[in-house]
């Protein structure tokens, strides 16, 4: 049947995705460790540090950080107490609301995210250009 055909080419599509991101995930992981961070580090890095294009001393809310890199709440803490105590962000509570807190690169995350940016971008290119990933339809 022609709607079963459909349904398997999706569930397959959906599968290759995953398989992707999968494969993806452990190799920004693996090139990332000698750095010494992780893929999920680095995204709040390089998230922080868009943000800091666009103007200047830019700092996020937690609960903004955490709705971009899709991590909880808590394990969104706990990486930023992680990257807090290498000395790459720093917390201050928000000047606007008093119960938010408000999440900034130092000057040395600003320093590792610019040594490692290339880096996570070349496994980026090579990964989603392998030939074996069909991409969207």
């Amino acid at each position: 049947m022609a709607s079963d055909r459909a349904e398997q080419t999706l569930v397959e599509q959906w599968r290759d995705i995953l398989a992707l991101h999968a494969r993806t995930q452990c190799e920004l992981d693996r090139v990332l460790h000698g750095h010494g961070l992780c893929g999920s580090d680095f995204e709040v890095l390089d998230l922080l540090a868009q943000g800091a294009a666009a103007d200047g001393e830019c700092a996020f809310r937690v609960q903004e950080i955490a709705e971009r890199v899709h991590l909880s709440q808590s394990a969104l803490s706990r990486l930023i107490g992680r990257l807090e105590k290498d000395g790459l962000v720093e917390r201050a509570m928000c000047a606007e609301d008093r119960r938010g807190v408000r999440v900034a690169l130092t000057a040395k995350g600003r320093a590792l995210h610019g040594d490692v940016r290339p880096v996570q971008r070349a496994v980026l290119a090579r990964m989603l250009t392998e030939t074996d990933w069909p991409g969207p339809s």
